[in-house]
């Protein structure tokens, strides 16, 4: 029977080296366009500020700080699971790739419910905009719009972070049937450039909607 690596290898590559190489010169393209991507919210959302500081630190100060920080230190965990899962699979332990897939997954899972506690909170807050929003702020308009973008780039990362559980559920479950050993782990590398790329976002989520309201 064929061994795992040489099932995976695609035709149009010679060598499993260069199928490598060449995928994750594709991921690598892939996180570039991201990188425009929330480029674009990240450019507005600065533009927005410079005009109307006064809203967006008020918005920034009823951010849940203390939910923020603990998701922060969860995600930042997570990537050091992905990091260890990628190593392991590297040296052929394929059982700890396994553990440490499957913990990044339960890590994932407990951002997003973090998350989401969050968005309840500000729901009975009434700060959703457009659905419930409240303000007896002279510059509620601004805050407002602070919460619109607060909600979409989260709600768009937390998409990002669903797709990404479900692929490291995928993978783990990959492992655990043998498909990748130390000679093929490439879409495990892969995900975890995927993985390290949204958390990196969050981190720069962090920084702007819940660091500049902390003096107030």
């Amino acid at each position: 029977m064929s061994s795992p690596e040489v099932l995976a290898l695609r035709e149009q590559y010679g060598t499993a080296d260069q199928q490598r190489e060449i995928s994750t010169i594709g991921m690598w393209i892939f996180l570039a366009t991201e990188v425009m991507f929330f480029g674009g919210l990240f450019a507005g959302f600065a533009i927005y500020r410079m005009y109307y500081t006064q809203g967006f630190m008020e918005g920034s100060a009823e951010m849940e700080i203390v939910l923020g920080s603990v998701n922060t230190a969860v995600l930042i965990t997570s990537s050091l699971t992905m990091a260890l899962s990628v190593y392991k699979t590297s040296i052929g332990k394929q059982f700890h790739t396994y553990l440490l897939l499957l913990a990044t997954a339960v890590l994932g899972l407990v951002f997003l419910g973090i998350k989401f506690t969050e968005y309840y909170l500000h729901y009975q807050h009434h700060k959703v905009p457009g659905i419930w929003f409240e303000s007896t702020s002279p510059h509620s308009g601004a805050i407002e719009l602070f919460f619109v973008y607060y909600f979409c780039m989260t709600g768009l990362h937390a998409l990002h972070m669903i797709i990404g559980i479900s692929v490291v559920v995928v993978f783990a479950i990959r492992t655990a049937l043998g498909r990748f050993n130390a000679l093929y782990h490439t879409p495990i590398l892969i995900l975890g450039l995927y993985w390290h790329f949204v958390d990196i976002v969050w981190v720069f989520l962090f920084g702007i909607f819940y660091i500049s309201g902390l003096h107030r």
